[in-house]
């Protein structure tokens, strides 16, 4: 589920703010609003679900299948016959959704 609300009170906000041309102020607003749906703020640290492209209100059905889909193109066992840099960054990458789907679990079991 996408949020849209940032958007709204984006668009809201602009048009309030730049009353001498306020169609500027609603675009610029809607832009702002959806970097905040989209959490473009965070830092990837923070947010685990950004490893998948998910948001924090994903079902746990999702967030399997992307981790599902993921590890599968990135586990180090399917690159044998790949270079090293190339095996080095699956791995690399491999670790991350690992660690990033250790960390939605456990979030998920805290509620």
């Amino acid at each position: 589920m996408n949020r849209w609300y940032g958007k709204l009170l984006g668009g809201i906000a602009g048009a309030l703010l730049f009353r001498p041309n306020p169609v500027f102020g609603v675009l610029a607003g809607v832009l702002l609003g959806h970097a905040f749906d989209r959490d473009w703020f965070k830092l990837a640290k923070d947010n685990p679900y950004r490893a998948f492209d998910l948001t924090s209100d994903a079902s746990d059905a999702e967030v399997d299948q992307a981790y599902r889909r993921l590890i599968s193109q990135y586990h180090p066992d399917r690159m044998n016959g790949a270079a090293p840099e190339l095996r080095a960054r699956a791995a690399a990458r491999a670790a991350e959704l690992n660690a990033a789907y250790d960390r939605i679990k456990t979030q998920r079991k805290a509620r």
